[in-house]
């Protein structure tokens, strides 16, 4: 679909409005005066976890443990994940790091 220069013009403006939106909004909600409601800070420490859970579950959602390669890039670089960001605590490390070694593995091992 080609869009007309209008068309990107209006459609990049509702994408900027939408994210600014979305941003702005927690502060107008909670303004500093407020005492942020007891659910929201509760969401806060849970949802990380659920979030991350859901990411594995569906980072290995069509891996096959019993046909060939029987999953064992995705096994060592989510291995590698966890054993990195536990040495050195670095999100760009370890999410990094495993992505290049499961595409080495794809591409020049298995």
């Amino acid at each position: 679909m080609i869009l007309s220069t209008i068309q990107s013009f209006l459609t990049i403006g509702v994408i900027a409005f939408t994210t600014l939106l979305t941003r702005a909004l927690p502060f107008v909600i909670f303004s500093s005066g407020k005492k942020t409601p007891r659910m929201i800070t509760y969401l806060g420490t849970v949802l990380p976890y659920a979030i991350i859970g859901m990411l594995v579950v569906y980072s290995f959602r069509f891996v096959s443990f019993i046909t060939h390669p029987y999953g064992i890039g995705e096994i060592i670089a989510g291995t590698f994940v966890l054993i990195v960001h536990r040495w050195k605590h670095n999100l760009l490390l370890s999410i990094g790091g495993g992505t290049v070694l499961y595409m080495l593995l794809v591409q020049l091992v298995l």
